[in-house]
């Protein structure tokens, strides 16, 4: 029964929105292929995508230095 229901679970590639049935043997996944998954790469690559970064509470270098000495 469990294994029926991993059949069913699908999701769509990032990259060009195929259907892709999740399951282990597919090594691609979220992807459908190792093609669209070198795309998603590259676009990261060339800062297509962001993740934003919250900057409060980071600790500046010479605070840092006086944790550690």
């Amino acid at each position: 029964m469990a294994e029926s229901r991993q059949t069913r679970l699908q999701v769509k590639c990032p990259t060009c929105q195929t259907a892709v049935v999740w399951k282990p043997e597919n090594t691609f996944r979220p992807f459908c292929s190792q093609r669209c998954k070198l795309i998603d790469l590259g676009g990261w690559a060339d800062e297509e995508y962001t993740v934003t970064a919250q900057e409060e509470g980071l600790l500046e270098i010479s605070e840092f230095e006086c944790i550690y000495r």
